[in-house]
């Protein structure tokens, strides 16, 4: 995974502190972790690609979020920035090899690509299992201060 995934998580979990109705800008975001600007606002159009934020322009424009934190689980975020495919390709190179057949799909008999179709789909199904919310009600338990702190950074950063 690229590291645009992180970062888009840190920003819709930071997004989830918040005031309701209040937007962020991308500089902000970024600035937050010391991230590049340009980068980041790549990440979060493509979370607004897919219904996770939702942007506005003007003087009070940015981002937030644009589903409640329950409705947005990590898979969603992971798929709106790498996309939705398989993290691994089987090429059928069993084709080539000894006693190949060009007939065969080696992605359905292949005992590796069933394995590693097994093991994403775990990976999926942890990742869907997973919310925003559920992030987030963790870090408030473990560091209360955590979203007046975020909202004092946001509110003291430069657009």
């Amino acid at each position: 995974m690229s590291e645009g995934v992180e970062w888009a998580l840190h920003s819709c979990l930071n997004l989830t502190w918040v005031e309701p109705g209040q937007a962020v800008t991308a500089a902000k975001l970024a600035a937050f972790y010391e991230l590049p600007a340009a980068y980041l606002n790549k990440q979060l159009q493509a979370l607004a690609r897919a219904g996770i934020l939702s942007s506005s322009s003007g003087p009070r424009g940015g981002f937030q979020l644009a589903r409640s934190p329950e409705a947005i689980t990590l898979l969603d975020v992971v798929i709106a920035i790498e996309g939705p495919d398989e993290a691994f390709r089987c090429d059928e190179i069993l084709r080539q090899g000894p006693g190949g057949n060009a007939n065969t799909d080696y992605r359905q008999t292949c005992l590796i690509s069933q394995g590693m179709r097994r093991a994403d789909l775990a990976w999926r199904r942890e990742l869907a299992a997973q919310t925003l919310a559920d992030i987030k009600s963790t870090v408030e338990r473990q560091f209360p201060a955590t979203p007046q702190n975020t909202r004092n950074r946001l509110a003291g950063l430069r657009a």
